[in-house]
C-alpha cells in the first residue's frame, strides 16, 4: 500500500507554524473521536445496519426498512466525519456540579453509548412483532455483533416472508340496532379487498366507525368495543370479520337523543348558580343580559333539544362559541336525563358552561419605532376593546397611534441627499373596527348566513379610520377610510374575505420643496394627488401552518382588488364623456381606477421527522400586478397601493424601497432621486431560507433573496423602469446572508445580515456593496 505523509512536501506546509497547526488539529480530532472515554472492558456502540432478505421485491420495501431501523435502541453517539465532539464535552463535566465545564457538558455533551447497553434480543422481538403488524406473519430476524478494537456494531438480518392480503371483509350481520349502524358505515371503510394486512389501518378503521356512530347518537360507544377476527389460515390471504365485543355495555349499543340543554354564559369553577333560568327557543338559559342577549348565544349553539346527539354538532358548538372571542373557556357536559320519554328513547341532558373574558379592556404601549426606511423615534399606541359592544358578542376595537420620527439611516445615495438633519415625520392615527359574529345578509336559497356546516363563526366587518402623516418641509397626507365586508372559514385551513366597500380619500398637501420634485416628475405627481379610491376586493387564504404536525406545510394567498368602476360608470352617466387629458371626479376630486392582483405562495418543509424540530427549508414567491386604466389610464397606481421592495422582510441586502423600478438607478447627489420614486406597479420576489436549531431558544438561518418592481407605463424620468418581458430576469436584485433568531414561542427577535450579490442595474457599485444588518421582530415569512 502506498503511504502518503502530510509533511512530505514543503510546498504544502512550508512553515513550522503550519506544521504545528496540523499536529494540534490531529490531536484535537483524535480527542474528539471519543474512544479514549470508553471504560475499560467496554466497546463503544457505533450503530446498526438492517438488511432485508426476500426472494422477491417487497411492497414499500424502503419504508419497511426505515420502520425497522427506527426500532433499534439505543441510538449511537452523534458523529461528524467519524469524530464525536459531544463525548469530549461530556468528559469535561465529569465530577463538576457547576461552572463553565458543567455548563458545556450539560448543553453540548452526551455520555458514551456502550455495546453493553444494546439488547439485540429485544430488538429482534420488536422487529418480528412489527413484521406481523404489517402482514408478514412468518417473519424472522437475526443479529450479529461485529467487534473492532474499541468499537462494535450490531447488524440485523430480517427475512419478512410472504405478506398476507385481505381476501374477504364481513361486517356484523345480526339484526340489532348497533350492528345495523356499523353496517351502514361500510361504504366508507378503510379496509379494501386486495390490500395488505396492516394493523395501523385496522386501528384507524375502529376510530372511523366510532366517529360515525357518535354522529348517529351512540354517545357512549367506544372504539375498543369493535373486535376484528382475522382468519389467516389461508395461503397468504386473510378473511376479516367485524364483531361487537360481548362486554360492550348496553348503553353503548343504543342511540341517545337530547332533552334539556342549559346555557350558562357566566360560569366559574365555584359556580353555585342562583339565577333563575328562562326558556328561550326551548333552551334553558341563565341570563346575563348586561353582557349578552340570548339570541347572540343561541346563534352559535348547534345542539338542539329533541334532536339526535351528534358529535360533530357538539364540536361545532364548542368551536363557534370560542371563536366569539368573548369566552376564556367553554365546556359541554352530558349526563343521562332523569326525565322519561314517551317514545322510549334514551335521553341526554347537556350543560353548556361558558367562562367570560373581561368585557372591556384598555391597553397602551410606549414604543421605540424603528422603520425599515430609516425613520426612528418614539411612538405611543392605545387600544380599547369591548367584547360585546351591543350585547351580541360584537367586538369593538378602537386604536389610536401617535409617533414622532427622524430619519437617521437612509440608504447611500437615496435619501441622504436631503440634508444632514434627515427627514422629520409626525404621524397620528385613529381607527375603529366593529366585528359582528354573523353575516348580516338575507337568507338566500343558495346561502344560509349561519353557514351551518362550518365550525367557524362567520363575521361581518366594519371599519372607519383617519391617518395623518406630516413629512416636515415636504408634504402631509390625511387619509380617511371606511370599509364593509365579510370574512368566513369553511375549514381550519381555509379563509375567505370579501370587502364590498373599501373606500378611502387621500388628501395631499405639498410644500414648495416637494413641489419641485413633482414638477420635475409629472409621472410621480399622479401618485401624490388628492384622490378617492373606491375599491372592492376578494381574498382567499389557504394555510396549512395550523396543522403543526404536518411535515410539509403550504401557505397560499390570492387577492383581487378593483377600484373606480362603479364611480366611473356613474360619472359617465352624469357628466358624459371626457376628451384629451380630462378625467372624471367626485366632488371636484379625481378618483383612481385600476385592477390589482396579488399572489403569495410559501412552502415550509421540516427536515426532521420530529414535529418539535425547527430544522426546515422555507421558500416564498410573491407576484403582484396593478393595472391602472380608465380614469387612471397612462399613469400609475395611487401611492398607497404601489409596491416597494427591500427591507428586513423582503430583500434583506437592501433598504426598503431601495430597489427599482426595473433597471432604474437614482443618481447620487440629485435631490429628486429619492425614496419616493422607488415604487412600482408590478412586483416579483422570491426568497429561500434554511432554518436550523442551534441552542434552546436560539435558531440560525442562511438565506437568499431576489426580486424587483416595475412600472406598467413608461416614465421618461425613470429610464429602464418599465416592465419588459425580454429583460426583466436580468433586472432582479439578489442578496444573501445569515441570521440568528431568538425564539421564545411568543416573541421572536431576529438578526439578519445580508450582502448584495447583484443589483437591479447589474454588478453592485461601491455604494451598494456593503452588507446590511436587519434587526426585526418575528420571522420574515
Amino acid at each position: 500500500m502506498k503511504k502518503i505523509s502530510l509533511f512530505a512536501s514543503s510546498k504544502l506546509l512550508p512553515t513550522a507554524a503550519q506544521r504545528w497547526a496540523a499536529v494540534l488539529g490531529l490531536l484535537f480530532f483524535a480527542s474528539c473521536s471519543g474512544l479514549k472515554y470508553v471504560p475499560e472492558g467496554e466497546k463503544l456502540y457505533t450503530g446498526s445496519k438492517v438488511t432485508l432478505e426476500s426472494p422477491t421485491k417487497l411492497r414499500n420495501q424502503s419504508a419497511l426498512q426505515t420502520e425497522l431501523t427506527d426500532l433499534i435502541r439505543p441510538q449511537p453517539n452523534s458523529s461528524i466525519l467519524g469524530q464525536r465532539p459531544k463525548l469530549y464535552f461530556w468528559h469535561l463535566g465529569l465530577g463538576k456540579s457547576k461552572g463553565l465545564k458543567h455548563f458545556l457538558a450539560d448543553k453540548l455533551g452526551e455520555p458514551p453509548v456502550l455495546l453493553s447497553q444494546a439488547q439485540p434480543a429485544n430488538t429482534r422481538s420488536l422487529m418480528v412483532n412489527r413484521l406481523q403488524n404489517r402482514g408478514y406473519f412468518h417473519g424472522a430476524a437475526a443479529s450479529e455483533v461485529q467487534v473492532k478494537e474499541n468499537t462494535a456494531q450490531i447488524n440485523y438480518t430480517v427475512r419478512p416472508g410472504q405478506q398476507y392480503t385481505i381476501q374477504e371483509i364481513h361486517f356484523p350481520d345480526r339484526d340489532t340496532l348497533i350492528d345495523a349502524a356499523i353496517r351502514s358505515t361500510q361504504p366508507n371503510t378503510l379496509l379494501k379487498v386486495g390490500d395488505p394486512y396492516d394493523l395501523d389501518v385496522f386501528t384507524s378503521e375502529r376510530t372511523r366507525i366510532d366517529q360515525a356512530l357518535k354522529n348517529r347518537g351512540y354517545y357512549y360507544f367506544n372504539p375498543n368495543y369493535i373486535l376484528f377476527q382475522v382468519d389467516s389460515t389461508l395461503n397468504g390471504k386473510v378473511n376479516v370479520y367485524y364483531k361487537l365485543k360481548a362486554e360492550a355495555p348496553a348503553k353503548a349499543t343504543r342511540p341517545y337523543w337530547l332533552k334539556t340543554i342549559s346555557l350558562n354564559t357566566n360560569y366559574v369553577l365555584t359556580d353555585t348558580t342562583t339565577r333563575e333560568p328562562i326558556r328561550y327557543n326551548k333552551y334553558l338559559y341563565y341570563p346575563d343580559e348586561d353582557v349578552f342577549k340570548a339570541k347572540a348565544i343561541t346563534r352559535a349553539v348547534f345542539l338542539y333539544p329533541d334532536s339526535l346527539f351528534r358529535q360533530f354538532r357538539r364540536d361545532q358548538t364548542l368551536s363557534r362559541l370560542m371563536s366569539l372571542n368573548t369566552f376564556r373557556y367553554v365546556e359541554i357536559k352530558f349526563k343521562p336525563s332523569t326525565a322519561g320519554d314517551s317514545a322510549g328513547r334514551a335521553r341526554l341532558d347537556a350543560d353548556v358552561l361558558m367562562t367570560q373574558l373581561k368585557k372591556k379592556s384598555l391597553r397602551t404601549e410606549l414604543q421605540l419605532v424603528s422603520k425599515s426606511n430609516g425613520f426612528v423615534g418614539p411612538g405611543l399606541t392605545a387600544q380599547f376593546r369591548n367584547r360585546s359592544a351591543f350585547r351580541g358578542a360584537e367586538q369593538l376595537l378602537v386604536n389610536a397611534v401617535a409617533s414622532y420620527e427622524a430619519q437617521t439611516g437612509a440608504p447611500s445615495g437615496v435619501e441622504s441627499t436631503r440634508g444632514t438633519s434627515g427627514l422629520l415625520s409626525t404621524e397620528f392615527g385613529l381607527n375603529a373596527q366593529l366585528v359582528v359574529p354573523r353575516l348580516i345578509a338575507p337568507k338566500l336559497p343558495f346561502l344560509n348566513p349561519r353557514l351551518v356546516n362550518s365550525n367557524f363563526q362567520p363575521r361581518t366587518n366594519f371599519g372607519l379610520g383617519l391617518r395623518y402623516v406630516n413629512r416636515t418641509n415636504y408634504f402631509s397626507t390625511t387619509t380617511y377610510n371606511a370599509s364593509y365586508g365579510y370574512s368566513w372559514k369553511t375549514k381550519i385551513t381555509n379563509e375567505q374575505e370579501i370587502k364590498l366597500i373599501d373606500a378611502s380619500y387621500n388628501s395631499v398637501s405639498t410644500d414648495t420643496a416637494f413641489n419641485k420634485v413633482l414638477d420635475a416628475r409629472p409621472f410621480l405627481r399622479q401618485a401624490y394627488t388628492s384622490q378617492f379610491i373606491l375599491a372592492s376586493s376578494y381574498r382567499y387564504t389557504y394555510n396549512q401552518q395550523v396543522l403543526e404536525k404536518r411535515r410539509q406545510q403550504i401557505f397560499f394567498q390570492g387577492q383581487v382588488e378593483v377600484a373606480g368602476n362603479a364611480a366611473n360608470a356613474l360619472s359617465r352617466l352624469t357628466a358624459g364623456r371626457t376628451t384629451g387629458d380630462q378625467y372624471y371626479s367626485i366632488a371636484g376630486q379625481r378618483f383612481a381606477q385600476y385592477a390589482k392582483f396579488d399572489l403569495e405562495l410559501r412552502e415550509y418543509y421540516r427536515i426532521s421527522a420530529n414535529p418539535a424540530s425547527g430544522n426546515r427549508i422555507v421558500g416564498r414567491l410573491q407576484i403582484g400586478a396593478g393595472l391602472p386604466y380608465g380614469n387612471s389610464s397612462g399613469g400609475s397606481l395611487p401611492y398607497l397601493r404601489q409596491y416597494g421592495i427591500g427591507g428586513p422582510n423582503s430583500i434583506r441586502a437592501y433598504a426598503a424601497r431601495q430597489i427599482g423600478p426595473g433597471s432604474y438607478r437614482p443618481v447620487a447627489g440629485d435631490f429628486i432621486n429619492n425614496y419616493y420614486d422607488q415604487v412600482g406597479d408590478l412586483r416579483l420576489e422570491g426568497n429561500l431560507e434554511y432554518r436550523q436549531d442551534l441552542f434552546p431558544y436560539v435558531k440560525g438561518a442562511v438565506f437568499v433573496d431576489a426580486g424587483n418592481i416595475w412600472l406598467v407605463n413608461n416614465d421618461p424620468q425613470r429610464p429602464g423602469g418599465q416592465f419588459n418581458a425580454s429583460t426583466f430576469l436580468n433586472q432582479l436584485a439578489v442578496g444573501a446572508g445569515a441570521g440568528l433568531r431568538v425564539d421564545v414561542q411568543f416573541f421572536v427577535l431576529r438578526f439578519d445580515y445580508a450582502v448584495p450579490l447583484r443589483a437591479n442595474y447589474g454588478t453592485p457599485d461601491s455604494g451598494d456593496q456593503s452588507g446590511r444588518l436587519n434587526i426585526a421582530i418575528g420571522y420574515p415569512f
